[in-house]
């Protein structure tokens, strides 16, 4: 297999996801293998799924890039907002190689999908502040100051009305709550509109499933940043997992 393609793999609360990826063109070249996620989502039983996509892809013994539902600090898992808390301080990287035998990078899976954004997609070449909500199970985020990653912001979990945002705004809280996407854009727009006054951004990108709603949410959102979904929706989080593998592989070299 040519050394610029790589299996990306994006790991939700309620599904994980393996795709090759074409990491110099930062495109999805198979079809995506989605898999549920296990309940309850802890590492074992998570990385048993893993090793599946892999089997699936024939990909045993090479690298690949993860995207983890987690802050993610040197491939350690920081926090467990949508998976089970026995992930903290538990190394992705090294339960998932365990399982699977193959080098494993992990990255925020946000930050995957916002980093896909800013070297693919519409994120490219934008200067000053850029923020990709991902919107599914949760309110994930990505931060970019001229084209520099912000890792692990995490602001989904900012407070909003008294609740946590992404119980108040999420695709899953739309769900919950029986809303349709009309009635839930009013919610997500007073969630753009607490963004807009802490961080003054330059543009919004939208991503994760919810991204393909958004001619159905557009008109109720009243802001004055700039708001589009990403061109690369879903498979952000597919590409910018396999691409940050990349990245750091490179780094790696460079180093030696």
């Amino acid at each position: 297999m040519e050394d610029h393609i790589l299996l990306g793999i994006d790991v939700g609360g309620t599904a994980i996801k393996g795709a090759l990826i074409d990491v110099a063109k930062g495109e999805q070249l198979t079809e995506r293998l989605r898999l549920a996620t296990p309940q309850p989502a802890v590492p074992a039983s998570m990385g048993l799924v893993v090793n599946e996509i892999v089997k699936e892809f024939k990909w045993e013994g090479k690298p690949i890039g993860c995207g983890f539902p987690s802050i993610v600090k040197n491939g350690v898992a920081c926090s467990a907002a949508n998976i089970d808390k026995s992930w903290i301080g538990t190394s992705i990287e090294k339960e998932f190689s365990g399982a699977t035998g193959c080098p494993v990078f992990a990255v925020n899976d946000a930050d995957a999908a916002g980093i896909a954004s800013i070297h693919f997609g519409d994120g490219k070449g934008v200067g000053g502040t850029v923020i990709l909500i991902t919107i599914g199970s949760g309110l994930g985020s990505a931060l970019f100051y001229d084209g520099q990653l912000v890792p692990n912001t995490e602001l989904g979990h900012l407070y909003l009305g008294g609740r946590i945002a992404e119980h108040y705004a999420s695709a899953k809280a739309r769900e919950r709550d029986g809303l349709s996407w009309k009635e839930w854009g009013k919610r997500f727009n007073k969630y753009l509109r607490h963004l807009e006054r802490l961080f003054s951004p330059d543009l919004f990108l939208l991503g994760g499933g919810g991204s393909n709603k958004f001619d159905e949410f557009a008109d109720r959102l009243d802001i004055h940043t700039p708001v589009k979904p990403d061109r690369l929706f879903n498979r952000a989080g597919l590409i910018g997992a396999a691409h940050y593998a990349r990245l750091q592989m490179q780094k790696g070299k460079n180093q030696k």
